[in-house]
């Protein structure tokens, strides 16, 4: 079964470019050009992966990336003339998988949607069902995330980022090694920081005084289990 893809941009031009090169992969395009038109479509259609321009008329495609995670998880990349590391960090504080500039070839927009599909359906085998830290724990067949019994939304890469600490407490894990392993190698050190930071809002108590994500300085991070 194809996987479908929304591209909402204002831009026709850049819709049809992107339908073609998607189309030619093998994926279901849809197309909208505003954000009244993407959620009609999501409410009618079932969307495995958002491409959302950032500069509309009307809502922005940051409001509307706001508006969509009150209630879903599907990926979404932010495609945006400005590569500004601000805009960069803004975005993926929004809860985008990934930002990519305008710039950026349409094989290039094409490979990264393949890999944050590839991540969001990734099924790795578990020893357990569940990951208890006492006030947090991580059901992975149920890809819940819940602090003090009450359930927390995560997008899929969140999920899979903490998940990935979880299962191997105490170890370090670079900043190098965590792009690579969630970003295919491409990006740099502030969708690591910025995807953390928003980990660190959902399950800590003090965000400034981490006790499940620490700070390994200058190296990347570690988890601790909560029991520092």
């Amino acid at each position: 079964m194809k996987q479908t893809i929304m591209i909402v941009d204002d831009d026709k031009e850049i819709a049809e470019l992107m339908r073609d090169y998607l189309e030619d992969e093998q994926f279901e395009v849809v197309e909208a050009y505003n954000a009244v038109q993407a959620i009609e479509a999501i409410e009618r259609s079932q969307v495995d992966c958002i491409l959302l321009d950032v500069m509309m008329p009307g809502q922005s495609g940051l409001d509307l990336c706001r508006q969509i995670r009150k209630t879903q998880d599907t990926p979404i990349l932010f495609l945006s003339a400005r590569g500004d590391d601000m805009d960069k960090i803004r975005g993926l504080s929004l809860g985008s998988d990934d930002y990519i500039v305008k710039s950026a070839t349409p094989e290039e927009v094409v490979a990264r949607i393949k890999a944050v599909l590839r991540r969001y359906g990734r099924q790795d085998k578990k020893t357990k069902l569940e990951l208890d830290f006492g006030r947090l724990i991580l059901d992975v067949m149920a890809h819940e995330v819940r602090i003090d019994g009450v359930p927390v939304s995560m997008t899929p890469k969140e999920f899979d980022i903490l998940c990935l600490f979880a299962e191997y407490p105490r170890q370090v894990f670079t900043y190098e090694q965590l792009l690579q392993r969630f970003w295919e190698g491409i990006g740099d050190k502030h969708s690591v920081t910025v995807h953390i930071g928003r980990i660190r809002e959902k399950i800590e108590e003090d965000p400034k005084k981490p006790v499940y994500i620490a700070n390994v300085w200058g190296v990347g991070y570690r988890f601790e289990g909560g029991t520092r």
